[in-house]
């Protein structure tokens, strides 16, 4: 709902004060229909732009004018090493990645000057439930062995763990990273070197 993002700031500001650091981290991915783009479910690309794009955009609004005034705040949203690459038969979670990255570097460009750090994480193949179809559905499709398919994600070998990306998202909440903004930090077991 167009409200929801304002009210969600709204309450946790009045529980537990102004809102300094927000982690834009849900999404939806292509793992549950992965097709390509002349077989796409519309109403799946919208809900997939929904999520991914535009709710961190209402919520970037939400909390910045706070921020700008404080003159201090930290924006880390998690993209997507599709964010820099293409996602074969994933256009939807592809576009999306793409823009939310967009949209990080055009605020923190916006805001620089406010105290305020804008960055993002790009994660490779996570372990996550979210993920687990996508790489059935890709081994399948390729006509491998799971277990081999899922070792030959990243030339360091397999997926990445949760613990694996948090600690880039607590250094950009950190004063240490009070000059590093409108980044994109890959985490994807050297599966995209840049």
């Amino acid at each position: 709902a167009p409200g929801a993002p304002a009210d969600l700031v709204a309450a946790v500001t009045s529980a537990f004060g102004p809102v300094e650091i927000l982690v834009n981290n849900a999404g939806i991915g292509s793992s549950s229909s992965p097709r390509p783009v002349v077989d796409f479910d519309d109403d799946f690309w919208e809900q997939t732009i929904r999520l991914n794009l535009t709710a961190p955009y209402h919520l970037c609004r939400a909390v910045l004018p706070g921020m700008i005034e404080r003159k201090w705040g930290r924006i880390i949203t998690t993209a997507s090493i599709n964010s820099r690459v293409a996602s074969f038969h994933g256009a939807a979670y592809s576009a999306s990645k793409h823009g939310v990255l967009g949209l990080m570097r055009t605020i923190a460009a916006e805001v620089a000057g406010d105290g305020i750090t804008v960055n993002c994480v790009c994660p490779g193949p996570v372990k996550t439930l979210m993920n687990d179809k996508r790489i059935a559905y890709d081994a399948e499709r390729l006509g491998r062995d799971l277990e081999a398919h899922e070792k030959s994600l990243t030339p360091i070998g397999g997926r990445l763990a949760p613990e694996d990306i948090s600690p880039m998202m607590v250094y950009f909440a950190s004063d240490q990273a009070r000059m590093v903004t409108g980044q994109a930090y890959n985490i994807d077991g050297g599966l995209v070197m840049s």
